[in-house]
């Protein structure tokens, strides 16, 4: 089963052992980069398979203020990583479908969730809707990565 839950400390060792693919770098980065952003606005999750911990995202409060297609009632998922030995057994698409009941729950002044996904990371992308996300028609072309899709979920 997967949960979702903020990091703390207990996780923290085992958020640094998250290896990614090579090419997947340059989309989400690496576990410590993950780790060095710790602000009020942004808080930090890990993905659980049963106790273990298979992944991390960061949930942006301040989506909105960086980005002019995210609404002021919205937020924003960034960072979105499944450990590469986890990836290919569903628990990407399972950790996005976890993700809309958990934000509902605990961020409830939120109304909508965005998310950019980079044109050229086509498993991502099929991932995120297969879990419910809609693609807005609209691209992002300020990513140094290259022009990305504009996700919306509800």
């Amino acid at each position: 089963m997967i949960t979702i839950t903020r990091l703390c400390d207990r996780y923290l060792e085992q958020v640094k052992r998250i290896q990614i693919e090579q090419d997947q770098i340059e989309f989400a980065g690496t576990a410590s980069e993950f780790l060095e952003e710790i602000c009020d606005t942004t808080h930090l999750h890990v993905i659980k398979h049963q106790e273990d911990v298979i992944g991390y995202f960061k949930l942006d409060l301040a989506y909105a203020q960086k980005y002019d297609f995210c609404p002021e009632d919205a937020f924003g998922i960034r960072a979105f990583v499944i450990d590469k030995d986890q990836q290919g057994k569903g628990f990407g698409k399972q950790a996005v479908t976890a993700l809309f009941p958990y934000l509902k729950t605990f961020y409830p002044q939120f109304n909508q969730i965005f998310l950019t996904v980079n044109c050229r990371n086509t498993l991502a992308y099929e991932c995120y809707k297969k879990a419910g996300f809609i693609d807005t028609g609209e691209k992002y072309l300020g990513s140094p990565a290259g022009p990305n899709y504009i996700m919306q979920g509800s």
